[in-house]
């Protein structure tokens, strides 16, 4: 496993979630979650970050893995591989939020899509440095 790799592909999905849930879909996610901008506390926002992080090295490392096991190096390649994770482990287990807590389909589909962007420059970023 690339760790500079993992840590790059992390940064990446982090960034990713910034831009998404902030200029991109910040005031929509906000209003399907039901938030303000007021109800959104920044007490715990360092808190909240480092774990967000954290969850991204370790998403990057169990993609990295899945890489390295499907010969992923190439940037199509990487993507396909995070196309897979995304399909296979997150759209099928976020689908629950929908069907059983009735969760909107927007939110899903917001939440979804980002994840898939996500893995799949995490994937590209992985197989291209692996």
């Amino acid at each position: 496993m690339n760790w500079v790799a993992i840590v790059i592909a992390a940064i990446a999905q982090f960034i990713i979630g910034w831009v998404w849930y902030g200029p991109l879909f910040g005031k929509t996610w906000m209003s399907m979650m039901g938030m303000s901008q007021q109800s959104m506390s920044r007490e715990g926002m360092g808190k909240t970050m480092t774990l967000t992080f954290i969850g991204s090295l370790v998403t990057a490392a169990v993609l990295s893995m899945l890489v390295g096991w499907m010969g992923a190096k190439t940037l199509g390649a990487g993507i396909a591989a995070g196309f897979w994770a995304w399909l296979g482990f997150v759209a099928t287990v976020t689908l629950g939020g929908v069907l059983f807590a009735k969760m909107s389909w927007n939110l899903y589909i917001l939440n979804n899509a980002y994840q898939l962007v996500s893995l799949a420059v995490m994937g590209a970023i992985l197989a291209k440095w692996s």
